[in-house]
């Protein structure tokens, strides 16, 4: 291992004196962080899963640096680093944090504000990087052939790649030019129908209630793409069960009154002697059924089935990798031990210099202090005792799941991390040393939560600033200025995260309408990772939960465990709607359309020429581009005037008329499918070249 560590050296030696940590790559790298961390946002709320931002951003730095900021590779090198922090910080903060709109606890939801948001956000990621600065040397510097880091060593390889030159970025903006005409389409004129739909009616003897439907947006056509036909396929089973078995069974043998009475008490609908279209299913207390059948179903009983599925997984995914687990963690604590050696205190080359353990000691210590002393109208808390063990609990939870992701992400990719089996593994965790110390009900519910948004945050963060120290290290940048560049990118893309977060959460004027206060939680955006955060909080210290339906969620994720089938995937699928996941399956059927006729023509792929592909490239501006239009259309809609001019241009009136409403959907399906086939022309245009 010795021998491996002294033979390799970095594309950049360490004696070379070359410009990294400057404000031109900081700025840069701050913005990335800020645009991909509002994508990453709008796309885990709405989809509950996002993509890597590392190796995109790493494109476009190489591009606009060589064009028009003349930057060096450590200084894209530092772009990237920066830039990365915003998406795996915003994952965290997405998957956890809006479980404060669903707890028991009537206050929990004033916790759901802008200052919260940020502070959780900064804490954790800040928590992340602290406690992955001494295991820098162990896990990447002495395992160095050891442990790949696969996202890592693809992201040097494109700063390598664009030091030969090459316009790599050219596809991924034309993806993005595309994404963002498409949706302006869709969103603002409305030609393009933002979910077709066909459906069964309850009365169809055969199979009622049975729904077919497609959000058909950019951005889910390039993440179906990149994360290609498998994992899709299995999330679009999930939604196939979901609303092709158990929506039309549950339908004929369940009365619309015991459906109607199930959806009052989950708070669906307000009042059983009114009508109106917020109730959910549109439910009619005169004839004493739905509308929509179909999706009262789905909120009254699928989504409880979905949330102990998606638990389920998320536990046998954390339980299958129990020994990866504590042998990381003796790994980690044992390469420590070996190599004690403060960077600062002596003399050390440029690659090896890493922010002293003073800063890890203080920061961390400062950070117990500021959480113990914040108000508890930022902090949930009933004094400063529950508020310090608060703390202690997150930094103790913290330090064991940051060295656990960092080792994991290094053996199979940040993307396959189990960061939700270590949240729920948190929150189970913190919830039993809660029952221990007597606190149980309401009151304890966001505190519960804070510890596990804050482990997410950091632990997803942890796995990012691996993978980015790793890349340093094949590039041979400075680590020390690499950490700063993260602890710049945490706090900026925080700004920009919590506000987005707050701008989606606005309700439209058609929502206010009908009472609905928030937009997150809405078929907008399900946001099913933080539903099933609070459901598991409510269930464990509350005792008040419909156990019977999240059991059978939990079989059918380890029934699916057991047929040799991810449960985690399959589970989400389970839980979101058809109309996130059939998209989404449509793109990865692109993916393996294209695999297969590259297998065909006997043609092999390289790890580096498939993630810098074009197909990859424009799929990673369609995700850029339909999330970001998605976020700019959202900020645009919450200004009361401008949202007045915007329904002056909707054309969908005039072409439901035209062409009625079957004809419009299939207009939407028209525009859907011409993005497929330029998706796949360019990812083809190589293979047909070759």
């Amino acid at each position: 291992m010795a021998e491996q560590q002294n033979n390799f050296k970095p594309f950049v030696p360490a004696e070379t004196k070359m410009a990294e940590l400057t404000v031109k790559s900081i700025i840069t790298g701050a913005i990335f962080g800020i645009i991909f961390g509002a994508s990453t946002v709008y796309l885990a709320l709405k989809a509950g899963l996002t993509v890597s931002a590392s190796i995109p951003i790493a494109v476009i730095a190489i591009t606009l640096g060589r064009r028009f900021l003349k930057t060096t590779i450590l200084e894209n090198n530092i772009i990237q680093t920066t830039g990365s922090a915003g998406e795996s910080i915003a994952a965290g903060v997405v998957f956890t944090l809006p479980g404060f709109l669903f707890l028991s606890d009537p206050n929990s939801a004033n916790f759901f504000n802008y200052f919260t948001i940020l502070v959780l956000a900064i804490f954790g990621g800040i928590l992340g990087t602290l406690m992955m600065i001494p295991l820098r040397r162990s896990l990447i510097v002495q395992e160095h052939g050891t442990l790949p880091y696969p996202e890592g060593t693809a992201c040097a390889s494109v700063l390598k790649a664009g030091e030969k030159g090459g316009d790599f970025a050219k596809t991924a903006f034309m993806g993005l030019g595309f994404a963002f005409a498409y949706a302006m389409l869709q969103k603002i004129f409305h030609v393009i129908k933002e979910v077709p739909d066909f459906a069964t009616r309850q009365t169809n003897k055969i199979f009622p209630s049975a729904k077919v439907s497609g959000e058909i947006t950019p951005e889910y056509m390039g993440v179906g793409y990149i994360i290609g036909p498998k994992i899709a396929g299995v999330l679009v089973a999930g939604g196939v069960l979901s609303w092709f078995v158990l929506i039309p069974l549950l339908s004929s043998v369940i009365s619309a009154d015991v459906v109607a009475a199930q959806l009052h008490k989950l708070g669906y609908i307000t009042d059983l002697t009114k009508p109106g279209p917020g109730n959910a299913g549109s439910w009619d207390p005169v004839t004493h059924n739905f509308a929509d059948w179909s999706s009262a179903i789905y909120r009254a009983y699928i989504r409880q089935i979905g949330a102990g599925a998606v638990a389920a997984g998320g536990f046998i995914t954390l339980i299958k990798t129990i020994p990866t687990i504590i042998s990381s963690f003796k790994g980690s604590i044992g390469s420590l031990k070996k190599d004690g050696t403060d960077a600062t205190a002596v003399k050390v080359p440029r690659t090896e210099r890493d922010l002293s353990m003073k800063v890890v000691g203080i920061g961390t210590l400062v950070l117990l202090l500021v959480i113990a002393l914040l108000p508890n109208t930022l902090i949930p808390g009933t004094n400063i005792g529950s508020k310090l063990l608060l703390g202690l609990l997150v930094i103790i939870f913290g330090a064991f799941f940051v060295t656990v992701a960092s080792r994991i992400v290094g053996l199979i990719g940040s993307s396959n991390s189990p960061i939700s089996g270590m949240t729920i593994a948190t929150l189970m965790g913190t919830c039993l040393i809660f029952i221990a110390v007597k606190w149980t009900g309401h009151v304890y519910e966001p505190m519960a939560l804070v510890v596990g948004g804050m482990i997410c945050i950091a632990a997803a963060n942890a796995g990012a600033t691996s993978q980015d120290l790793k890349t340093g290290y094949l590039v041979g940048a400075t680590p020390k200025y690499q950490q700063i560049a993260l602890f710049v990118g945490a706090i900026v893309s925080s700004l920009a995260i919590g506000a987005t977060i707050k701008i989606l959460d606005t309700p439209t004027a058609a929502m206010a309408a009908q009472g609905i206060e928030h937009a997150i939680g809405t078929d907008t955006y399900p946001a099913p990772q933080g539903t099933l955060m609070a459901t598991l909080i409510k269930g464990i210290l509350s005792f008040n939960l419909d156990w019977q339906f999240v059991l059978v969620g939990v079989f059918i994720a380890i029934v699916m465990e057991l047929c040799g089938i991810k449960a985690l995937s399959f589970a989400i699928g389970i839980y979101l709607p058809l109309s996130t996941t059939l998209p989404i399956f449509i793109g990865g059927g692109i993916r393996g359309i294209v695999e297969w006729r590259q297998k065909k023509k006997n043609i092999k792929v390289s790890a580096e020429e498939e993630d810098l592909g074009k197909g990859n490239l424009f799929a990673t501006g369609l995700v850029a581009g339909g999330a970001l239009a998605g976020v700019l259309v959202a900020i645009l809609s919450s200004i009361p005037s401008i949202n007045s001019s915007l329904g002056k241009v909707n054309a969908e009136h005039s072409l439901t008329q035209g062409l009625g409403d079957e004809g419009y959907k299939w207009l939407g399906v028209a525009f859907f499918a011409l993005m497929g086939y330029i998706l796949y022309k360019i990812a083809t245009k190589k293979t047909r070249e070759a």
